[in-house]
């Protein structure tokens, strides 16, 4: 039995609230794949743009919900044992970093799993010792945090754009393989993930940027000079592999063309880089409401209420 909502779609009658609840978890990702479908009118005229992934979508949703009960079942055994993780997201510009990021943090405690994306350094900052900055978001025990971009700027953007000198980008390297030992000596899981995207996509995905006013914001005048530079980067991201792939704290690289693969391989294999197992829970029960007889409710004014437009 359906009858139109006010959005002109139709809704079971009979929908428990259950169903209702597991509707709304399955929207919430909808959303975010249909704002990531959108193809501003001026790309569809070009006739040799195809964009689409060869992953089918009830397989996609399939296997991204299961990830992501895996990824609640980490968060538990990290917060159990106490254990400290950092995940660092490297890669091109758009090469999807945000997206996986979005969607490891979807169902998670962001008490416990946080994520750090920090600006261009102060001249404060630029005067400290380079790491400085990092060091203060490093997790306590029982904490997640994921660096969507990390200390490895200046091996990317700052040696490229020449915001950090020769004598800085050597330094650099010979201190980081240290720096990270130095973190896993402390007890810290270093995860490090390169996202890889081709020529070609980058175009279309800054396109996508450049044509739709939802996701301007996302292109920055850095961006841009990625794309001039693009072969410059290639260089400096081969030297930093070379250099900064350490036992301790080895790279892996994410193929990105196809977003919803790029985000369901690296969970699982995020998921694939710790022990964890299921931690027992007490049984919860949910306490009954006292009742007051004699308690009546404040009739509030009716300006303190949002609108209800929808």
């Amino acid at each position: 039995m359906t009858a139109p909502n006010g959005n002109g779609k139709t809704t079971s009658k009979d929908t428990s609230w259950i169903d209702a609840e597991l509707a709304d978890s399955f929207d919430e990702e909808l959303e975010m794949e249909i704002d990531d479908g959108r193809m501003p009118e001026e790309l569809r005229k070009l006739k040799d743009v195809t964009h689409e992934s060869t992953l089918e979508r009830q397989t996609y949703f399939h296997e991204l919900f299961r990830l992501q009960a895996e990824l609640v079942k980490l968060q538990d055994w990290v917060q159990h044992t106490k254990q400290k993780v950092v995940v660092l997201f490297e890669g091109r510009d758009a090469a999807g970093k945000g997206g996986v990021i979005k969607r490891i943090t979807q169902r998670l405690n962001p008490r416990i799993c946080r994520v750090v994306a920090l600006p261009a350094p102060t001249e404060r900052e630029k005067s400290q010792w380079y790491f400085q900055r990092y060091v203060s978001h490093l997790p306590a025990g029982g904490e997640i945090v994921l660096f969507d971009r990390s200390w490895y700027n200046r091996a990317g953007v700052e040696r490229v754009m020449g915001f950090a000198t020769p004598d800085q980008v050597e330094e650099f390297f010979h201190d980081v393989p240290e720096f990270e030992r130095m973190l896993a000596r402390s007890g810290i899981k270093l995860v490090k993930y390169w996202f890889s995207i081709t020529d070609q996509e980058q175009q279309y995905r800054f396109l996508v940027r450049i044509h739709d006013p939802i996701k301007q914001w996302k292109l920055s005048p850095m961006d841009l000079q990625s794309r001039a530079r693009w072969e410059q980067y290639t260089k400096v991201k081969e030297e930093m592999f070379e250099r900064t792939n350490i036992a301790e704290a080895p790279w892996f690289i994410v193929e990105g063309n196809d977003k919803k693969r790029a985000r369901l391989n690296c969970i699982h294999h995020l998921l694939q880089q710790f022990p964890y197992t299921e931690v027992p829970h007490e049984p919860i029960t949910l306490p009954e409401r006292v009742f007051n007889p004699n308690y009546e409710r404040k009739v509030l004014p009716t300006n303190l209420y949002v609108p209800e437009i929808y």
